[in-house]
């Protein structure tokens, strides 16, 4: 049987085809949907990063008014972590290659407004993808709920002082234990204090509720939106461990913009290399492969 880079799932009697068969198929699928630079990813983590700047001196000039930049702010934040993770996974460019100053420099900017260091990020969701849903190594698992709304008070309460779960990310560089995870700890040490004494200056200046609405209260709203549909959604309900078992497809209410593109997110862990914005196509053309493989993709 052809299983040549332009094979699709077409005809195929799929129940027919033996494990290997159809793993060379899933790969000769996914291959089309590789390679190409995501100008769209870098546009947006760019750009998103130079609206949230810009809210500063707009706001404390007194051009834009409080109550349209913290809209504007909580919105940046949101999207703020999915071009870090396009570089996180080197899809921009791969060390070596002579775009990759863009890569690092999109991942390292992009999540700012979160102040979640790209270092951290990085090191961190590798060991998710290796580890997806374990309960003691993948370091979302704090995420795992009962449902929707419990997840949403776990987000909060995981930024409560003294959290456990709050504290998977730091235990997690301890774990790994390489040079690069003891600096991307002292960066993110580093994050936090610049951050704090942002909002410590800005309250004694007189700006407190500019750092409360264009910083604080979006970084809480938006880290609780992220750590829903990019850790909570795709992995529900967070009991299953492999390969075609960990992620799932499901229905956002949202819609895939609403839920910037998690209802496909089954295909990122299957193929990292495949660029956020064409995970879609890519699913469709791989799910009836994903169906035959046992994967979860009734939610869609």
């Amino acid at each position: 049987m052809d299983m040549s880079a332009g094979a699709t799932c077409e005809g195929r009697d799929l129940s027919a085809l033996t494990s290997p068969e159809l793993m060379k198929l899933e790969k000769a699928i996914a291959e089309r949907f590789m390679g190409g630079l995501p100008w769209g990813s870098i546009a947006w983590g760019l750009g998103n990063f130079a609206v949230w700047l810009s809210l500063w001196p707009l706001t404390l000039m007194g051009i834009l008014p409080l109550w349209a930049a913290f809209p504007i702010a909580t919105a940046n934040v949101m999207l703020c972590y999915l071009p870090s993770h396009e570089a996180q996974h080197r899809i921009i460019a791969r060390e070596g290659e002579p775009l990759f100053w863009l890569n690092e420099l999109v991942g390292h900017l992009s999540t700012i407004p979160m102040m979640l260091p790209y270092g951290v990020a990085r090191l961190t969701h590798y060991e998710h993808h290796k580890h997806a849903n374990h309960p003691e190594l993948d370091p979302d698992i704090g995420t795992k709920s009962r449902g929707p709304w419990h997840m949403i008070l776990k987000s909060i309460a995981q930024r409560q002082p003294g959290s456990a779960a709050g504290k998977s990310y730091g235990a997690t560089l301890a774990r790994i234990g390489t040079r690069e995870a003891q600096v991307a700890g002292l960066v993110a040490v580093v994050y936090q204090l610049v951050y704090l004494g942002v909002l410590f200056a800005m309250a004694w200046t007189g700006h407190a509720l500019v750092a409360a609405l264009v910083w604080w209260l979006p970084k809480q709203i938006g880290t609780t939106y992220i750590q829903f549909y990019l850790s909570w959604a795709p992995h529900h309900p967070g009991t299953q461990i492999g390969r075609y078992r960990d992620t799932r497809s499901f229905r956002s209410v949202g819609g895939n913009l609403g839920s910037m593109g998690m209802q496909f997110h089954i295909i990122h862990h299957l193929y990292p290399r495949i660029p956020l914005m064409r995970t879609p196509a890519a699913y469709w053309a791989l799910r009836p492969v994903l169906a035959a493989r046992g994967c979860d993709v009734a939610g869609l």
